[in-house]
């Protein structure tokens, strides 16, 4: 089971005021997100619907150094968004990462990307402490990607690894007031929540204008603790393969309420703990 705290987006520039200085960025949904933290502040931060990343992140790495004042030799290490979300745009995101990690010799560190749109959101929003949030995003193939955090007094615990589960299952078990945040799907999952009575309320992507400083700042304390990943090992967090051959499990996941937890150990599917 995962239990895990996601310090505020404050205590984590604090962690990585120390260190170099950490460029962030995360091209897992169509908008791309980049920031750069430095002596403890947010230097820079950018966001940009992009058509197609392969175009448009040059540029705008070229942009948001360019707003910070430092030039890419400049950066100690580079934190990167592992999703879950768009397959290509995971794969593109992951290899510019790389690319530069490798041509200007800085540390490479990867971020799940649901740990900072969770954090982005509560940056943003004064949710109450003991609150649920779950992130959720279309997976296509009539299934989402999904994972649960609770508001704590110092950030978010991570309840759940991330999973893809049919959008229906998740309502369903959503047995207390939630915020959701993602993409269409969240509002769908909203209304089939509040339709049984819970409080719910939906912060859509486009609203996480704070995502790129979420991905530095998570990327910038594991950098400041040493904690790093190798180019050749670190890859995308797809959840499943990403091929259009994929068939669904015939077998209902098993059911349990919010007073469980997910696990990615148990082939993705809703768990008992």
């Amino acid at each position: 089971m995962t239990s895990r705290i996601l310090c505020r987006v404050n205590r984590l520039l604090e962690q990585a005021a120390a260190a170099r200085p950490v460029l962030g960025l995360d091209a897992s949904t169509s908008i791309a997100c980049l920031a750069l933290i430095a002596g403890g502040k947010v230097a820079a931060s950018i966001r940009r619907p992009a058509t197609s990343h392969g175009a448009a992140l040059p540029g705008a790495i070229d942009e948001v150094l360019a707003a910070a004042g430092l030039a890419i030799s400049g950066v100690g290490a580079i934190a990167v968004g592992t999703g879950p979300g768009s397959f290509t745009g995971l794969r593109i995101g992951l290899s510019y990462a790389k690319g530069i990690a490798m041509a200007s010799g800085c540390a490479l560190v990867g971020v799940p990307s649901f740990d900072a749109m969770a954090l982005a959101a509560l940056e943003r929003n004064n949710i109450e402490a003991g609150r649920l949030v779950c992130v959720v995003v279309d997976a296509r193939k009539g299934e989402v990607y999904a994972a649960l955090y609770r508001v704590v007094a110092d950030g978010l615990e991570k309840l759940s690894e991330e999973l893809v589960i049919a959008l229906e299952h998740l309502a369903s078990r959503i047995t207390e007031d939630v915020m959701f945040v993602g993409d269409e799907r969240a509002k769908d999952a909203a209304a089939l929540v509040e339709s049984r009575g819970h409080w719910v309320e939906v912060f859509d992507t486009g609203m996480l204008d704070l995502r790129g400083v979420c991905v530095a700042a998570l990327g910038g304390a594991r950098f400041a603790r040493g904690e790093t990943d190798r180019a050749a090992s670190l890859e995308p967090l797809y959840i499943r393969t990403p091929e259009a051959t994929f068939k669904p499990t015939s077998k209902n996941p098993a059911g349990i309420g919010t007073e469980g937890v997910w696990s990615i150990e148990r082939k993705n599917s809703f768990g008992s703990i």
